[in-house]
């Protein structure tokens, strides 16, 4: 059976995106939310804990990840997770920015496996169990062979991979070859993550790993919300523009009742129209119209045309 997972992207699939999003578009069943970042001691503001609290959480089963070189601090903030209810927590070894990467952390540990071997023996202890999301290497394939390794000497819930270095971003093509060598090693059950932007591409790689029931999807699905209905084989809407509207003007409302500025909430919903704009007949120049936004009542105008447009060029069309 096919599972298929929201990936984080951070900034953007906070709980309100999430929830909003499986309320009108189905496809989904579990997402990792945004990393944390561990902190010294052990005692959090409740703020960095809001967005995973359980009663934000009721509509999609979360994961939450956390990002982290210091395996103390990783255990406190783990088993703070576990005792609000997560049975699992997700190490992030993906993050390819720099200023992330520089600080050996994310991708930026994937040349150190005897640091990462160290890290998961010292938090063997912890309350909840551990999955892993990681790219292929920070400079080279061969990163994640040796790693590989170290990872099968552990238990994990499951195996993320991105078939990207970390120096690559998000640029150039997935190592395929590679992600078929980790699927091959691996003795967890492992996820593919990256450039699923259509059904189709679903499908290729599907086929070309046939053994692979766990897949994961990012910023394919916040420029298509569709995308998971079409790979689910569920009928698709004819009314797709008004069921985007809807989507919008729900995620909206949740962003204008918890942000705090009109800054925060123009910065918020351009982000989120970075992707969404895909959708739309003319992307680049409905990108532009949405950043050159500088009040709400300004943004909610061109939303607004633009909407109205999409209806009357889907008529026409």
């Amino acid at each position: 059976m096919t599972t298929l997972s929201l990936a984080p992207l951070r900034g953007l699939t906070d709980a309100i995106y999430r929830n909003t999003s499986a309320r009108h578009f189905q496809g989904f069943s579990t997402c990792i939310a945004p990393f944390l970042s561990t902190f010294q001691g052990t005692k959090v503001k409740s703020a960095k804990l809001r967005d995973l609290l359980p009663e934000n959480n009721q509509t999609l089963p979360v994961i939450p990840q956390i990002l982290s070189k210091h395996p103390d601090q990783f255990v406190v903030l783990a088993d703070m997770l576990y005792d609000l209810g997560y049975e699992t927590v997700n190490w992030n070894l993906g993050c390819p920015y720099a200023m992330v990467a520089n600080k050996k952390r994310g991708s930026g540990l994937l040349p150190y496996p005897e640091e990462i071997d160290r890290f998961l023996e010292l938090i063997q202890d912890m309350k909840p169990a551990l999955s892993i999301k990681t790219r292929i290497g920070r400079y080279t394939p061969a990163e994640i062979k040796t790693v590989l390794t170290i990872f099968n000497n552990y238990p994990l819930t499951e195996l993320i991979i991105h078939p990207r270095l970390g120096i690559q971003m998000y640029k150039g093509h997935p190592d395929l070859d590679t992600f078929a060598y980790c699927l091959d090693k691996s003795v967890h059950p492992v996820t593919y993550n990256g450039d699923i932007n259509t059904a189709k591409d679903y499908r290729r790689l599907q086929e070309q790993f046939p053994r692979v029931t766990q897949w994961m999807i990012g910023r394919g699905a916040l420029a298509n919300p569709f995308l998971t209905e079409q790979i689910k084989g569920i009928l698709p809407s004819e009314n797709q523009i008004q069921r985007l509207q809807q989507f919008h003007d729900d995620l909206f409302a949740q962003y204008h009742a918890r942000l705090h500025g009109s800054g925060h909430l123009l910065g918020r919903m351009k982000g989120v129209w970075f992707y969404l704009a895909d959708r739309l007949s003319d992307p680049k120049k409905s990108l532009k119209r949405i950043q050159k936004a500088r009040t709400i009542a300004t943004y909610q105008d061109i939303i607004a045309n633009l909407f109205q447009e999409e209806q009357l060029w889907k008529r026409e069309k």
